[in-house]
């Protein structure tokens, strides 16, 4: 299996209850269209309701367990007997971005207003501040190399900085057919190297929207930008399966996961509907491929067909999710103020 390398998206004490077309018209800083492969479906992040109040498990499929050693990991329920969502730090202003960094063995996230990216100590339980300020960056991705990719609100801008280190930022992408960008959100990495975000307008502000519609986009290696999807009312969480060969969005406006068929060279087929859902924020994803949305009702797993296995209930509401930790089995949750952990069945993507 390849892995793919994770972002994060858009702009209490924990319980946890039971309950986953468009062309990649392709264009560079002047414009081309992309070909692409046939449909998929894409996943997205999540309305602004309040957050759900923890609970008992409720819905989803029938129990599964963990299952032994050789299990083959898209027949275990992700949800069976997990335990409670638990508080790993709070005092924020509105967290984001989560991303695991394997080679530090660190979590990295933003606080957007505080115009912060923090990192976390799982093993320790600290933090510290790594880089302000961020340009009030959100979503963060994890490149092949170990590279930070960001995608900074107040520059309009994707960026990439050694993750060791002092923070180091140097652009990515700024513009697509000589128009600025209007606040990237959030962003996956493919294991060649091409990156994947998406553009809404929620942290424009009162800056002027140059670009005429709120799109996905893709940069190949050379740095040149292709057009994924335009279609969307406010595109947000993005996410890449774990063969690569889905993309994933979803429509924190208009609701609804989408996905797209990715080919070899990273282009994309037509946007098709994987699941008619409430607007989400963030996602992630794990090895079977099942599929964790933010959403207003917590953390909402979907199979990678659709189906539904059930809801992680998080006291604040999310708007992130990543895996990481040991064994890559712990889930590390954005919620507004604060950031949640809990361990999982299935281990999942950085």
């Amino acid at each position: 299996m390849v892995l793919s390398f994770r972002g994060a998206s858009a702009f209490g004490l924990g319980l946890l209850s039971i309950v986953a077309c468009a062309d990649d018209a392709s264009t560079s800083a002047g414009g081309k269209a992309d070909g692409g492969g046939g449909s998929a479906s894409s996943g997205g992040e999540g309305g602004m309701g309040a957050g759900s109040q923890g609970g008992a498990a409720q819905g989803g499929a029938p129990q599964g367990g963990e299952g032994g050693a050789g299990a083959n990991p898209a027949l275990i329920d992700p949800l069976a007997d997990v335990p409670n969502v638990t508080l790993a730090l709070t005092g924020f202003q509105f967290t984001e971005g989560t991303v695991w960094l394997p080679d530090l063995g660190i979590l990295r996230f933003s606080d957007i207003p505080a115009s912060q990216i923090l990192e976390f100590d799982p093993v320790a339980g600290s933090s510290l501040v790594w880089r302000e300020p961020s340009n009030a960056t959100n979503g963060n991705g994890l490149a092949p190399n170990g590279d930070i990719v960001m995608c900074e609100h107040a520059a309009r801008r994707v960026s990439r900085s050694p993750a060791a280190g002092a923070p180091n930022a140097t652009p990515v992408a700024t513009s697509y057919m000589g128009m600025a960008f209007n606040s990237p959100n959030d962003v996956i990495v493919r294991s060649d190297g091409q990156i994947y975000f998406t553009d809404p307008t929620y942290g424009l502000g009162g800056g002027l929207q140059e670009l005429p519609w709120r799109g996905v986009y893709r940069v190949d290696t050379s740095g040149e930008v292709y057009l994924v999807g335009d279609e969307y009312g406010q595109p947000n969480g993005i996410a890449l399966s774990p063969d690569e060969s889905k993309l994933y969005v979803s429509d924190s406006q208009d609701g609804g996961l989408f996905v797209y068929d990715v080919a070899e060279d990273g282009s994309t087929g037509a946007r098709t509907l994987l699941i008619d859902a409430a607007p989400s924020d963030g996602m992630a994803i794990d090895d079977a491929g099942n599929l964790y949305l933010t959403t207003s009702a917590g953390v909402e797993v979907y199979r990678s067909d659709g189906t539904a296995w059930g809801t992680l209930a998080v006291p604040e509401q999310p708007a992130n999710c990543t895996f990481g930790g040991e064994g890559r089995r712990e889930l590390f949750i954005t919620a507004r103020t604060s950031l949640f952990r809990v361990k999982l069945n299935v281990p999942g993507l950085p």
